[in-house]
């Protein structure tokens, strides 16, 4: 056993004092089952906090309350992958059953790649020994192979190398969980999978690179063909309540903009940031800062009617896009609140900002859009088979000119037939507090979205 005196932390702006503590069997720091109301000095930490009534979809029902009722003895540092594993359960391929209440502090780096003996893994490690990247270039070259489907055994090689990688840097998370991040803290080269795990808080966490070792080429997937990944930075699956709150999400220094081309394609090995689909419900996604990214949240996996028809209720506020190319979101079903979020738009491939997907209800209101150059406001919007967007009170800012009111379903209708509808169905009620004005949330989210703004 080896204890340490007792420690302040900051965790972003909230001071976290972080009690004697035993060391846990996987070797992280566990505070003293006699701590009690001496764990923190500054009353509830951001460790014990639940989400504040009426603060979105997530707010539905139970709300969320996360790992807030967890004992002195689930309350849990940790410094790697296998301690994280540990707190969450002590099992990966168990852990998403794991409902004990329970609050874990991620302090330093964790990396999904490291490996049970501590050293760091690399894709070659995970690769199934019958799969390389070369022969799969040269077997399913659409000039040899033609536009179908890569089938046969390199491809159930492949298949095989994704499992592998899966089983390594997917960490499963379970019901009633909160996970925060102490200053400085980094999930890198990992997924947090929520499925079936409801009552979920994330906050406070720079999250960086969850690359896909083992791109799928879809040579169907458009006019030309597209390589797919399969790893989310966060994904909620089959999940209610859940609070996603100032986060960072980036590629850190693996952009899509240096993976080289293949079959013509980018090689794409990021998915999305935090992906809401198979039927999850209740999210709150709050003062999240999205740098850099392609792809950043899908809300719907498919097109196809069923489960996900009246479920994929989700709340975006006080986020910034920054830099960010597409789905910003996508949705399909889902009655979406998209409010008071800050989007900084431009660069070479930017598609759009708000997908309008299959029987989506998206209702964007007090949205701010700083575009750059060949970025107009009729590119905002895009239709992937909706009917209809409600949208009210954004601004835009183009080169050279001032901040303006703008009617997005006007610019877009200007642009694009056939038409989208200005009635969604749908009033969202569930907000903490009434929406600020575009111009105001240009100002303060910059300033307080993301990992290491946490206020007191």
């Amino acid at each position: 056993m080896r204890s340490c005196t007792m420690a302040a932390a900051l965790l972003g702006s909230a001071l976290v004092v972080l009690p004697t503590t035993t060391a846990s069997a996987a070797g992280g720091d566990v505070p003293a089952a006699h701590a009690g109301a001496e764990a923190f000095s500054t009353g509830r930490a951001a460790g014990h906090a639940v989400l504040p009534a009426n603060d979105g979809w997530a707010a539905a029902g139970p709300g969320t309350t996360g790992g807030s009722a967890a004992g002195a003895d689930q309350v849990h540092v940790v410094r790697s992958r296998a301690e994280l594993i540990a707190a969450l359960g002590g099992d990966n391929a168990t852990n998403r059953n794991n409902a004990t209440p329970k609050i874990i502090y991620v302090r330093g780096v964790v990396d999904g790649f490291e490996g049970a003996d501590g050293r760091l893994l690399d894709c070659a490690d995970l690769a199934d020994p019958a799969y390389s990247l070369d022969a799969y270039l040269a077997a399913y070259d659409p000039a040899v192979w033609g536009r179908v489907n890569p089938s046969g055994p390199l491809e159930e090689a492949r298949v095989r190398s994704v499992a592998n990688q899966t089983r390594q840097t997917q960490i499963n998370v379970g019901p009633n969980t909160t996970i925060v991040g102490l200053p400085g803290a980094r999930l890198t080269g990992l997924t947090l999978m929520l499925d079936t795990a409801s009552n979920v808080i994330v906050r406070n966490l720079d999250l960086v690179d969850a690359r896909d070792c083992f791109p799928a080429w879809s040579p169907t997937d458009g006019e030309n063909g597209n390589w797919n990944s399969q790893f989310d930075l966060i994904s909620v699956r089959r999940s209610e309540n859940v609070w996603v709150d100032h986060n960072t999400f980036s590629d850190g220094d693996n952009p899509d903009r240096d993976q080289p081309i293949h079959f013509g394609r980018p090689y794409q090995v990021h998915d999305g940031a935090l992906d809401v689909t198979h039927t999850a419900s209740l999210v709150t996604a709050s003062y999240n800062r999205f740098v850099g990214r392609d792809k950043v949240m899908l809300i719907g996996s498919s097109n196809t009617v069923g489960p996900d028809v009246g479920r994929l209720r989700v709340t975006l506020h006080h986020n910034l896009f920054d830099g960010t190319l597409q789905r910003l979101p996508r949705v399909r079903f889902g009655q979406v609140d998209a409010y008071n979020n800050v989007y900084r738009l431009a660069g070479e491939g930017f598609g759009y900002a708000l997908g309008v997907g299959v029987q989506s209800a998206l209702y964007a209101e007090n949205n701010y859009f700083a575009l750059g150059p060949g970025v107009a406001a009729g590119d905002l919007v895009y239709d992937w088979g909706g009917t209809a967007i409600t949208e009210r009170g954004n601004w835009v800012r183009t080169p050279g000119e001032l901040p303006r009111p703008v009617g997005l379903l006007d610019a877009y209708n200007a642009a694009h037939d056939p038409d989208l509808g200005p009635d969604v169905g749908w009033t969202p009620t569930l907000r903490a507090a009434r929406p600020q004005p575009a111009p105001l949330v240009a100002l303060t989210v910059p300033l307080l979205a993301g990992a290491g703004r946490l206020a007191r």
